[in-house]
């Protein structure tokens, strides 16, 4: 380890000089509070700033070992000193004129949701933040004095301010880190009461706009109310801010539950909100209290998809040419087949709750009316509509499904679970709606008394994995906003819902080639790749993706997916290849 005067020191020296120059700072800095880490310098300007680590030991820091106390705790601290160091940045930060990238300090510090990332570690010695640094530069010609005022004026401020316990806003932080952990432990009660979702009473659901997560503010803002026939009620482990223990809100239960009402009355919203609510949220957002089933899916058809050998025969078969569905495939999927995979597919690693809405499914999966059957005889139509599987899902498979559904009372006769959505206050109209069901009985035809079919596990065969295909260099990682760029190919993300920020696309990158290294070598399912991928997040974080991390550099921006949006994305690859052999277990 280097004393800070060897590195002003170096500045001083490779002032005015070419860009690369910088590359001597690479090193290990001691500073009175903390120890600086220069791990990567950019090549360029323009390039992806320098990778840099600040960590400060305990006894310095002084945090509390009771904030980290457990995995969940653990990673809400963390997230909270991520965003309180973004927020000195934006506030305090010294921001230096300069060419390309010049002068921004950046830290990966999230959205709405909160999630486990690399931006901050907390161990039992020390808490660590990796943050990135634009070097100033004109043109490529170094601007040393402006970084001195970066690594010797901003960067300890940052620390002063983000990295000890003295400086931060205690009573945020706390608040913070008990909230999560509040979200975490009544989402791990929700089979206990028999319930798929539940959202509190007070929530804000809907956003500020389209383009915008945040909660909509203002006077007119609704806040959610339970009808009393749903209501539940969860004990905490952490006070509310008025001090109570309790919370209480809509429980929906297990089994088909309907969302139905006008349109523009919020049932997409509450859809939404349980969609995004797999993951915990900030306080404040509206949505803290919107708890979702860890397993829960959002499913939608996805025209134009590759589908590489899934058994669809539960949903879809007799197709012309007498093309197979149990070992279905396609290089352009129609929209039913594209959802009946996407379905076959979530369930086939864990999913035991379905989101459907309406608006993003395919007309013909969801339903066929009376009328159109007696125009289309079964025998010519190869689908089997959802409304008749969504009970056998259920009852047979154990897997849930929350449904927006405003075109059709066919799913009446399905339902467990009705609620109404008008002026965006739910109501619970289940009693109604089956009086409708007995007054007015359809006159469709179950179609198929065929039981559901038991998925086939595949294994990925390990060449079709391959991102080099003959290169030196491997490229991996984010592609636009809706790309991941795997190798020589682009995977599309666009309707991969549950996908909530460019770090965890960064996340699957890395799993995905972590995966074609170390797992597939192993004859393992799909299944058995992405769970694995799991274990190891739990057992070494997310640094592991990181090719360097055993060399104690700074890993990359890295935020925790799920293993459905995990395997999604290896469904989604153009390269993804089935083995036909017997899987290991």
């Amino acid at each position: 380890m280097l004393d800070q005067s060897k590195l002003k020191q170096c500045l001083s020296q490779i002032n005015r000089s070419g860009y690369k120059a910088y590359k001597q700072i690479e090193g290990h800095y001691s500073f009175p509070d903390f120890e600086l880490f220069v791990d990567h310098v950019q090549g360029d300007p323009f390039a992806e700033p320098s990778k840099i680590r600040l960590r400060v030991q305990n006894e310095i820091a002084n945090i509390s070992t009771d904030l980290w106390s457990n995995s969940v705790r653990k990673f809400a601290l963390e997230d909270f000193i991520a965003r309180t160091i973004r927020d000195t940045i934006k506030n305090n930060a010294f921001q230096s004129r300069g060419t390309g990238k010049s002068g921004i300090i950046y830290i990966d510090a999230g959205g709405q949701e909160v999630l486990e990332r690399t931006a901050v570690e907390i161990t039992k010695n020390w808490v660590e933040a990796r943050i990135q640094v634009g070097l100033p530069a004109i043109g490529r010609t170094i601007l040393s004095n402006e970084a001195m005022d970066i690594f010797f004026q901003s960067i300890p401020n940052m620390v002063q301010l983000s990295l000890k316990w003295e400086n931060m806003d205690q009573v945020a932080c706390i608040q913070f880190v008990e909230c999560i952990e509040n979200q975490e432990a009544i989402r791990c009660q929700l089979n206990e009461k028999k319930i798929s979702a539940f959202v509190a009473n007070g929530a804000i659901l809907p956003r500020s706009s389209g383009i915008s997560d945040k909660p909509l503010l203002g006077d007119g803002v609704i806040h959610f109310l339970s009808p009393k026939e749903l209501e539940i009620t969860f004990e905490l482990l952490n006070p509310l801010a008025n001090g109570k223990n309790i919370i209480s809100g809509m429980g929906i239960p297990h089994g088909v539950s309907l969302i139905v009402g006008g349109g523009y009355h919020g049932k997409s919203t509450l859809l939404k909100s349980l969609e995004r609510c797999v993951y915990p949220h900030i306080p404040g957002d509206g949505r803290e209290y919107v708890i979702s089933n860890p397993n829960g899916v959002k499913i939608r058809a996805e025209d134009g998809r590759r589908i590489e050998k899934v058994n669809i025969s539960s949903f879809i078969t007799n197709l012309p040419q007498d093309v197979s569905t149990i070992s279905f495939c396609s290089e352009d999927a129609s929209g039913s087949t594209s959802q009946a995979a996407n379905i076959i597919e979530a369930i086939e690693v864990g999913c035991d709750l379905i989101l459907l809405d309406e608006d993003t499914s395919a007309a013909n999966f969801m339903v066929r009316d009376a009328r159109m059957q007696k125009l289309v005889h079964k025998d010519h139509e190869p689908i089997k509509p959802f409304v008749d599987r969504v009970r056998e899902l259920y009852e047979k498979k154990g897997v849930s499904t929350i449904l927006v559904m405003g075109g059709s009372g066919d799913y009446f006769d399905m339902a467990d679970t009705v609620i109404k959505m008008q002026d965006y206050y739910p109501h619970d109209v289940t009693k109604e709606a089956q009086k409708i069901s007995q007054a007015l009985p359809t006159q469709r035809r179950i179609e198929d008394s065929v039981p559901l079919t038991n998925n086939i596990p595949r294994i990925p065969n390990p060449s079709s994995f391959n991102a080099s295909k003959g290169r030196k260099r491997v490229k991996i990682g984010l592609k636009g906003r809706d790309k991941v760029l795997f190798g020589t190919q682009d995977i599309d993300l666009r309707y991969i819902d549950q996908i909530v920020e460019k770090s965890q696309i960064n996340s699957i990158a890395h799993a995905i080639y972590f995966a074609s290294k170390l797992l597939v070598r192993n004859n393992l399912t799909l299944k058995g790749i992405v769970d694995t991928i799991e274990s190891d997040f739990d057992k070494n974080n997310l640094d592991f993706l990181d090719p360097f991390h055993k060399r104690e550099k700074h890993p990359g921006n890295f935020s925790r997916p799920r293993k459905f949006e995990i395997a999604a994305v290896i469904n989604r690859m153009r390269s993804l290849a089935i083995d036909n052999e017997s899987p290991k277990c």
